[in-house]
């Protein structure tokens, strides 16, 4: 958090650090003529790959792009069924889609907007190919329940860990306990390369898969010419936002430490407004939050009167169910709960103390406006 005096300026939903370093490995990547995919990146993910403790690691374009490349190396295809959560961005289906596939959608538990793995099992056919339980802000799916399920029954687990980069669970980091794990370095993540996806496996051939998906199904990612032999198109990062990821993934433990004292300060300081309740991360287990996240009946109101005073909030993404494409008729109470009331606040490492001491009086100043509205409703 940094110490700025603005008095009245934006103070922006998600703001993220960028420093004088960050500047001059884009300097330097642009005076090497290191702008495609190349060294830099290999640098780059070799040093996810040690820091995650997987074999196999691959940049891609976005997180997106992750997802479909990785739903692509195992072998999704139309007609195939993808189990995904109900609460989660639109990336976690449309991806599965392009491919022609089915979406399945399944609720989240009550208590937390993850994956309701209990439920999981009534949802599988014949024709389910893929499980992709979704890390929502480093909350930790239960993975042994899922890995259980889909050994039963042969289907592949792609874990959707966009919002979880470095959050682990009792069995090491998120993202790494299953067929493919996919994250985002969007620039509304834990660190940032502006637009960037990473892939995980501990597979080699779901590894040489994915190399040559993301070059237009060819073998070799430097050649002039090269022979396609299977489907693939241009998922190809490049070194010019490698060079930004190498100084930021130097500052993770800064960026973590940031992360969990602004989790903290919110939980402390909202503790007994009735109209707010603070979502909880378990981050004694490990849980990274990347966002401070609160549930609020009046919601729509809330925002208003934030905005007043400069201040966004950004509502949760609505329920995957609403989308017209996906023709679902299903109800679903629990993330329908989430969807409606959830609101994120100003996080990101970026935020000055100033600005989220200032968040936090508004809110407490909106007290009894939002309580007099409860009382007369």
């Amino acid at each position: 958090m940094k110490n700025i005096n603005m008095s009245n300026h934006l103070i922006p939903w998600w703001k993220i650090n960028f420093e004088k370093d960050d500047s001059k490995a884009i300097k330097k990547s642009l005076e090497d003529r290191l702008i495609t995919q190349g060294q830099l990146t290999e640098r780059l993910e070799q040093r996810f790959a040690e820091l995650l403790g997987v074999p196999f690691v691959l940049l891609s374009i976005n997180g997106s792009a992750a997802l479909l490349m990785a739903l692509m190396a195992c072998g999704i295809e139309p007609g195939d069924e993808v189990i995904v959560p109900n609460l989660t961005f639109i990336a976690t289906a449309q991806a599965p889609l392009l491919l022609g596939a089915k979406i399945k959608l399944v609720g989240v538990e009550s208590e937390r907007p993850v994956l309701d793995v209990k439920k999981v099992e009534a949802a599988i056919t014949s024709r389910t190919k893929a499980i992709i339980p979704v890390h929502s802000n480093g909350r930790a799916v239960d993975m042994t329940s899922i890995n259980k399920i889909a050994a039963k029954y042969k289907i592949k687990v792609i874990e959707d860990a966009a919002q979880a980069l470095f959050s682990k669970n009792s069995f090491g980091y998120l993202g790494t306990q299953s067929d493919v794990g996919v994250f985002s370095l969007g620039v509304t993540k834990l660190i940032t390369t502006i637009q960037g996806g990473i892939i995980v496996t501990k597979n080699k051939e779901l590894f040489k898969r994915l190399k040559k998906i993301r070059n237009h199904g060819m073998s070799a990612d430097t050649a002039f010419y090269s022979k396609s032999d299977m489907l693939g198109f241009n998922f190809k990062f490049n070194d010019l936002f490698a060079s930004i990821g190498l100084t930021q993934i130097k500052k993770i433990k800064e960026k973590i430490n940031t992360n969990l004292s602004i989790y903290n300060f919110y939980k402390a300081e909202l503790e007994g407004l009735e109209y707010i309740k603070m979502m909880d991360v378990n981050v004694e287990a490990g849980e990274i939050p990347l966002w401070g996240e609160v549930l609020c009946v009046q919601r729509e109101k809330l925002i208003r009167l934030l905005k007043k005073h400069n201040i966004q909030a950004k509502p949760f993404s609505p329920n995957l169910s609403d989308a017209p494409y996906l023709n679902s008729n299903k109800k679903f109470k629990n993330s329908q709960i989430f969807a409606d009331n959830g609101l994120i606040l100003p996080s990101g490492s970026g935020q000055s103390k100033e600005d989220l001491h200032k968040v936090v009086r508004v809110l407490k100043e909106s007290r009894p406006l939002m309580e007099r509205t409860i009382q007369g409703h």
